[in-house]
């Protein structure tokens, strides 16, 4: 068992780990991926030997430490098996989001000069033949290895082959070398906490996407600082993988995470099959980004709507008594008396119970929402059924998490908790955060002067988020510095908290607040495709797409009483006057949105120009 004052120092590394996770727990089952409707599983024994395979492959092709592997995949096993076998031999990894396009792809793997790269199927396969063909190519790029050959009988490109090519091919290394295994062995032992692990490209929310170098001791640290604080230490862990491994907070929370607790990973089919893979798994552990949260709940209460009158006033009824529980627990922190004590026991067994067996999450003691902010009416819809959802702050730079909310008795609306221990925090003097930790990233790579924009000598992070600091050293993250709207009045208004607001309905899928050196704010919003259309089937509204949809006037006046209505809850200079619908929807594809999929602020005058323009000059281009 690795020491606790090793991991929250982060002295060690994830080759390390996994070495020692496969000689104390070698048969115990590690990994589990669903294959012909069975859920097949391998053990911690087969991890490490196979990640060994990987790292003899990559030393046959010539990769040595500091070189750079790139991975384009959904969630699988052979993702880690990649990722912990070039570590092993100090090969930095870095993930590339399954949706980027392939332009995206080529600029990733050109400025980090990735040598190999690793994909998932066949259509990642086509971007790499596509990045590799225009626009100068990957002049670093010697081979690409595909997990899922499926329907890629007639390529012939040299440089292309199998997963299981890659593992022949460190088998053979190996059989050669009669020392390779003592060679390996010895790199893994002379890896250090400081090697750069990972390097994690951030969103591009503002400009082209920038590469973190992150460490193992600041992911480990982070990491296990997170577990320790919320509760999951002598958990048996078990969790669903969904998100993009490439995305920091699924990287720390997913695998690292289970390295650091010797838990158990599932990989989810496909996005479209998380919910019912959960189910099926009922994990102990369930980190979900706000969209995922938001759809569990949408998809509980339409399903409500449709399940007759009875049931409709039976779930309204506990939902009411369960926000006045929820009200108290959070106004006395969570000391509450027998009777409330009692009346929460009656709405579990009657109610909260099913619905907690229906999600999939009856048995899970910890759940997280990262990547974005959140509608406060999502996390109280939650906390009301008994699955209280913690939030935290921190970013790709600090390795993930810095702050945690811990007292799953009740969550302060709007916290995202203390910081963690060995996390030093200060304010500066517009209230913008700076954090010093060993979770503090290395630097951009490639990139000084950003790093020293971002990183003081004396190891500040500059994270560029305005906060508040509440009770008990807690903080609240106000908004971006970069996205702060001054008003021609010379306000200050943070427009996130309007745009979750807007979002709090299911009728509102994406709100963009705009107003910056203008005289009132407005909104471009877009419509929750599936939720208004279901919303017009009922009132029997006809459409039949998207913009048809959009551009109904009663489209419009459904949204305007959604306007109306989050105007009521803040001051008049934070209103709403106008806004507009957009008549499709955001796309990756066409540069709206990050692979997250956050707004791409930095285009929103040049992308929206038309919307803006109906706003403030009264005409729609």
């Amino acid at each position: 068992m690795i020491a606790k004052e090793v991991l929250m120092a982060g002295e060690t590394t994830l080759p390390k780990m996994l070495r020692q996770n496969a000689a104390e727990h070698g048969s115990k089952l590690a990994l589990r991926e669903k294959k012909f409707g069975l859920w097949q599983g391998a053990d911690w024994n087969h991890y490490y030997q196979t990640a060994r395979r990987v790292a003899f492959g990559l030393w046959a092709l010539g990769l040595t430490k500091e070189d750079t592997i790139a991975i384009a995949s959904e969630n699988t096993p052979e993702w880690l098996y990649a990722d912990l076998g070039a570590q092993m031999i100090g090969v930095r990894v870095t993930g590339i989001y399954p949706t980027n396009p392939w332009p995206e792809l080529q600029y990733i793997v050109k400025h980090c000069k990735a040598k190999v790269a690793i994909t998932g199927d066949q259509e990642q396969t086509d971007k790499v033949l596509d990045a590799l063909k225009f626009e100068g190519g990957m002049p670093d790029l010697l081979k690409c290895y595909c997990v899922d050959n499926k329907g890629m009988r007639e390529y012939t490109e040299d440089h292309l082959g199998s997963f299981d090519d890659l593992l022949a091919l460190g088998d053979a290394y190996r059989a050669e070398h009669p020392e390779a295994d003592a060679w390996l062995d010895a790199a893994i032992t002379e890896g250090t906490p400081d090697d750069v692990a990972i390097i994690v490209y951030t969103s591009g929310t503002t400009g082209k996407p920038k590469g973190a170098l992150l460490s193992h001791r600041g992911i480990i640290y982070a990491t296990h600082a997170y577990a320790e604080m919320v509760g999951l230490e002598g958990l048996d862990l078990e969790t669903v993988s969904y998100l993009p491994l490439c995305h920091v907070a699924e990287r720390c929370y997913g695998p690292v995470m289970h390295l650091v607790m010797s838990g158990k990973i599932n990989f989810a089919e496909s996005i479209d099959t998380v919910a019912a893979n959960v189910r099926e798994i009922a994990p102990s552990y369930m980190l979900g980004v706000p969209r995922i949260w938001e759809k569990l709940q949408s998809g509980f209460v339409f399903r409500v709507n449709d399940s007759g009158k009875i049931r409709k006033k039976a779930y309204d009824w506990a939902m009411a008594k369960g926000r006045v529980l929820s009200d108290r627990r959070i106004a006395t922190k969570g000391d509450v008396s027998f009777g409330d004590k009692v009346m929460s026991k009656l709405l579990y067994w009657g109610m909260f119970r099913n619905m907690q067996r229906f999600m999939g999450l009856q048995n899970s003691r910890v759940r997280m929402c990262g990547g974005a902010s959140i509608s406060p009416e999502t996390l109280r819809f939650f906390d009301i059924i008994g699955l209280p959802v913690g939030q935290g702050y921190g970013q790709t730079e600090s390795a993930g998490l810095a702050f945690v909310q811990t007292d799953t008795s009740y969550f302060r609306t709007g916290s995202s908790g203390r910081a963690f221990p060995n996390t030093e925090w200060k304010l500066g003097e517009d209230n913008e955060i700076f954090l010093r930790s060993p979770g503090v990233f290395s630097g951009y790579l490639y990139n000084d002067a950003a790093t020293k924009d971002t990183v003081s000598e004396d190891g500040w992070l500059a994270t560029g988020d305005i906060v508040e600091v509440l009770e008990g050293d807690e903080i609240a993250i106000v908004d971006r510095k970069k996205s702060i709207i001054i008003t021609s009045g010379g306000k200050n208004i943070a427009p996130s908290e309007i745009e979750n607001a807007l979002k709090d309905s299911p009728y509102v899928k994406e709100a963009i607040v705009v107003g910056e050196g203008r005289k009132f704010l407005g909104a471009i919003i877009q419509i929750e495709y599936d939720d208004v259309g279901r919303w017009a089937r009922d009132n029997d509204i006809a459409y039949t797409t998207f913009t048809s949809l959009a551009k109904l006037p009663e489209t419009r006046e459904l949204i305007q009483g959604i306007v109306d209505e989050v105007n009521g809850r803040f001051a008049r200079v934070e209103n709403i006057r106008r806004f507009a619908l957009l008549e499709k929807e955001l796309d990756q594809d066409d540069g709206e949105l990050t692979a997250t999929q956050k707004v791409r602020r930095a285009i929103i005058e040049t992308k929206f120009e038309a919307e803006i323009a109906y706003i403030y000059g009264g005409t729609k281009a």
